[in-house]
């Protein structure tokens, strides 16, 4: 299973990105996708999960900013991000909880990181 994330870059503060991560592989079923965010010298922070019903949840610091979304489909999910900060750079990871046609239980697996960088 591989997940492949996509949408980052620079933009000016009070600009908006959209996020996607997709995946891949022997997929059988997706349970929660979730965005998590590393900024240098910071630990890692959930920004927003979602489960395979919808069910949403968000950090403090991105609520009414941020929307997570997935596409059941297509075995991808999105993260809309407007209003953004200076505070909001980092490296955006997406995971995913799979079940494989090898395995009927649920482990996370990683996507790679993409960046964001916003100005002030």
């Amino acid at each position: 299973v591989q997940l492949q994330a996509s949408g980052g870059g620079l933009v000016q503060a009070g600009g908006y990105l959209r996020l996607s991560c997709t995946a891949s592989g022997n997929i059988l079923r997706i349970n929660d996708m979730e965005w998590y965010r590393q900024a240098p010298g910071k630990q890692r922070e959930l920004v927003a999960g979602i489960t395979s019903g919808g069910s949403t949840t968000y950090g403090d610091s991105v609520k009414g900013r941020f929307t997570i979304s997935r596409d059941n489909a297509k075995n991808t999910v999105y993260l809309q991000m407007n209003s953004l900060k200076p505070e909001d750079t980092a490296v955006y990871l997406c995971d995913a909880y799979v079940a494989t046609y090898y395995t009927s239980r649920y482990r996370p697996y990683w996507g790679q990181g993409t960046q964001v960088t916003v100005s002030s």
